[in-house]
């Protein structure tokens, strides 16, 4: 006789061992029937789409105005081409080289200070025992992030004024013999613009790397410390190495940006006393756009800031992927 195996002797097994299970989701299933299996992803997918070709891409036709003499009372297509003039005079006006000084100054501070320290402090929270009192260091750090910079600079305004809270204290501390007004003295616009910016985005910023501390596995703490390491080399040799990626990827956002100086907090907290400190090139576009009705030149400025960007970011990118093998594309 010979020897059959169980599926064999009963066939009606064979359906709950290998069972076919058609879902019309899979990579060899047509297209058309993975798309209705996703419909409700696909659905929300396509709004972000939509959202981002309307406000994003169809705005872009509005740059050729970069290459012609537009005035608001005539349509974009009756202006009249000029080719580059306006690229030239940006690149030969006589503010070009303090905009380029406060923007890029202002920023790469704000890069070298205000970079690594949401990713300290990320750390350091982490190591908080407490949870209770974790919670309410990291509420009270991200707090001031969903405050506008209209309030906040109202705040500081106030804070900073002659009868202000700071020289209030720097009196009675014998520090200062005279009340100073720190809005009106450019020495002091980038440190309180770059302090300002830290105090409101620290804590906002953290989230970030604290969830991706939240994910390194408990099993390699462990292993550290049985192999004897202290809790600041479990920060250096286990957490930073495992949020690698992610410090990379919002490195590479952060260097594109740099030619992005705030312009909200700039605005807010500018005026004419401090005008040789705080004229940065958002600021300059929008002075020479809005207020003096110079459109054309203006969208040349802002392409000229785009390319700018587009470049750091290729470069930037490139470099991450280089030395960490971690890039956006």
């Amino acid at each position: 006789m010979e020897n059959k195996s169980s599926t064999e002797a009963n066939p009606a097994m064979k359906p709950l061992l290998s069972p076919k299970i058609e879902t019309g989701s899979g990579p060899k299933s047509p297209l058309w029937r993975r798309l209705l299996a996703q419909r409700h992803l696909q659905t929300m997918a396509l709004l972000g789409v939509v959202w981002m070709i309307i406000f994003n891409y169809i705005p872009m036709y509005g740059l050729i105005i970069s290459f012609k003499d537009y005035n608001i009372v005539k349509s974009i297509a009756e202006a009249p081409w000029v080719g580059l003039t306006h690229f030239r005079e940006f690149l030969d006006d006589e503010d070009l080289v303090n905009v380029i000084r406060n923007t890029l100054g202002i920023s790469l501070i704000k890069l070298l200070i205000g970079f690594p320290l949401p990713i300290i402090f990320a750390l350091f929270l982490n190591e908080i025992r407490s949870l209770r009192y974790k919670k309410a260091i990291q509420t009270i750090s991200y707090l001031p992030h969903f405050l506008s910079w209209v309030v906040l600079g109202g705040i500081l305004a106030t804070w900073l004024a002659d009868v202000g809270i700071v020289n209030n204290i720097l009196l009675s501390l014998h520090l200062i013999d005279q009340p100073i007004t720190y809005l009106a003295e450019p020495s002091y616009f980038w440190t309180i613009i770059i302090s300002s910016d830290i105090w409101k985005e620290l804590g906002w910023s953290a989230i970030i790397y604290l969830a991706a501390i939240s994910g390194v596995s408990p099993e390699m703490y462990e292993a550290a410390t049985i192999d004897g390491a202290g809790r600041f080399q479990k920060m250096w040799f286990v957490t930073l190495p495992a949020i690698k990626s992610t410090i990379s990827i919002l490195f590479i956002l952060a260097v594109s940006g740099v030619l992005n100086s705030n312009f909200d907090q700039i605005l807010v907290l500018r005026n004419s006393l401090n005008d040789s400190a705080s004229n940065v090139i958002d600021y300059y576009i929008y002075y020479t756009g809005i207020v003096s009705n110079r459109f054309s030149y203006s969208a040349a400025v802002t392409l000229i800031k785009a390319v700018i960007a587009l470049i750091l970011l290729l470069i930037a990118n490139q470099v991450s992927k280089k030395i960490n093998d971690t890039s956006l594309f």
